[in-house]
């Protein structure tokens, strides 16, 4: 696995909202948290969570500032730039924690203060 190219394909799934490419990437039993929001387990609870989040903002680019690897923990830290439903943008940094198991993610945390998308806004 080319880990920088791989984290690259799986944020351009993202920022086109495409949920399945995204679960493509994933376990049938990954655990998934965004931020400080409780882990849901499973394709189809992260499903959900995933296409809530969507409908909640027009749009969203990723941009990796680096990767790291350490054995099967991928580590990747970027800026992450949302368009709110009434076209403004803010950028906000992340940090992510993949933990892989054959080729796939297992357990996905995103570490992010997404309080800035929110701000003076209504989504």
């Amino acid at each position: 696995m080319e880990e920088a190219g791989w984290a690259k394909e799986l944020f351009a799934s993202v920022d086109v909202m495409d949920t399945e490419a995204f679960l493509d990437f994933l376990e049938d039993d990954a655990r998934f948290r965004f931020g400080g929001a409780p882990v849901v387990v499973g394709k189809e609870a992260i499903r959900s969570a995933i296409d809530g989040f969507f409908a909640s903002i027009k749009g969203l680019r990723h941009d990796i500032v680096e990767t790291w690897v350490q054995g099967q923990t991928v580590i990747c830290q970027g800026d992450v730039t949302y368009t709110r439903t009434d076209g403004s943008e803010v950028t906000i940094p992340f940090a992510t924690i993949w933990r892989m198991r054959n080729g796939r993610i297992r357990e996905y945390l995103i570490y992010i203060d997404i309080n800035p998308l929110w701000q003076g806004h209504i989504a």
